[in-house]
């Protein structure tokens, strides 16, 4: 069965595209969740599916164009909430709300709900091209490596902020660079996974790894390990049972976060 699933052209592009991105959104997620930021990736997936959807009325290339103005609302989040002049839940809910409300009414003024539409509000393995998969591929990759370079400083900036400032590790600038990181996982994920489900690639490897391991290493070794196999397992359940890939993948997580809560609290005992 399983040699069946794999001889599809789309389905090898869905699990190459679903892999790099599901890893990518693993080890950022680690630190987003620890700096309670990890609701950017909910509020970055509608800011994309706004841009989408303006890229699409308008027959420009929809993930080169969302790319830009994605990163672009990243550092506008990032700069409100460090100034101080808004909680960041409040700044993620408001631009999340205003993108999404954008996106719906363009949508409803030029195209309607078309499959590109729908594909990427709700996610399409279908849906994935080879040009879609290209860019994940060289995204993904841009995104793993400079992970693996900046991991003590990304480490340091996680769990203290001033004594990193004060060392003089340059914390504006990695922070920066998580959110850009971020915005882009984002979008490359968010044609497989949909704006409605992609937050959950970020944020389940990271919660489910620390019900069973403590420190900053293991945690995003097991996100990582944990956010491919879940991934494949949800792509194989969502092959078999003909259901949505994104909406497989979510559950496959959901399951997975509790077991591992289980054997968290069994561990403890």
């Amino acid at each position: 069965m399983i040699r069946e699933m794999f001889s599809y052209a789309f389905i090898q592009r869905a699990f190459f595209g679903g892999v790099l991105v599901s890893l990518c959104a693993a080890l950022l997620g680690v630190s987003l969740v620890l700096k309670r930021y990890s609701m950017i990736g909910d509020g970055l997936s509608h800011v994309s599916f706004g841009a989408l959807s303006i890229a699409i009325a308008c027959g420009i290339a929809p993930i080169q164009f969302a790319i830009p103005v994605v990163i672009i609302a990243a550092f506008l989040l990032l700069r409100l909430t460090e100034k101080g002049k808004m909680r960041s839940d409040a700044a993620i809910a408001m631009v999340s709300a205003s993108a999404l409300a954008v996106g719906v009414i363009v949508t409803s003024l030029t195209t309607g709900l078309s499959t590109d539409i729908y594909s990427y509000m709700f996610g399409s393995i279908l849906a994935m091209s080879k040009d879609d998969v290209l860019v994940s591929v060289v995204l993904s990759v841009i995104v793993i490596i400079m992970f693996i370079f900046c991991y003590h400083r990304i480490f340091a900036v996680t769990f203290d902020e001033s004594f990193s400032k004060a060392t003089g590790v340059p914390v504006g600038t990695y922070n920066t660079l998580i959110s850009v990181f971020t915005a882009v996982t984002v979008v490359i994920g968010i044609k497989m996974m949909g704006a409605m489900l992609i937050s959950s690639l970020i944020i389940f490897p990271a919660l489910t790894s620390m019900r069973i391991f403590k420190s900053f290493l293991s945690v995003t070794i097991c996100s990582a390990i944990l956010s491919v196999v879940n991934f494949t397992a949800g792509l194989i359940c969502s092959y078999i049972f003909s259901i949505p890939a994104g909406a497989s993948v979510v559950v496959v997580n959901l399951v997975v976060f509790i077991i591992f809560g289980l054997a968290g609290i069994l561990k403890r005992k």
